[in-house]
């Protein structure tokens, strides 16, 4: 994924919900139409005003649906300045770090 962070608390998820990690789960959970939240973990973290530019992470979900419709669907709910630029099932062994 990549994002412009200068409105973002950075990467990792605080309490003010102001977080690019904040925004994706909220995402994530919107399009796959689950209650539960979808958690992500990522390769790396930015502080607080910093981009990222094709930034990894990866999450674990039961739900099937094709690859494209994931970043299709998840940046539907995303703020204009995040973008997921791609998606692959992974073996559950994959760890974004």
């Amino acid at each position: 994924m990549s994002y412009n962070g200068r409105a973002y608390d950075g990467w990792q998820s605080q309490p003010s919900g102001r977080t690019v990690q904040d925004q994706l789960e909220l995402a994530l959970t919107r399009f796959s139409g689950q209650s539960e939240t979808i958690n992500t973990l990522c390769a790396g973290r930015t502080d607080a005003g910093v981009h990222g530019l094709m930034q990894v992470v990866h999450f674990d979900t039961a739900l099937e649906r094709p690859e494209n419709a994931w970043v299709r669907g998840t940046n539907s709910f995303l703020p204009d300045d995040i973008a997921v630029q791609w998606s692959r099932q992974v073996p559950h062994s994959f760890h974004a770090r």
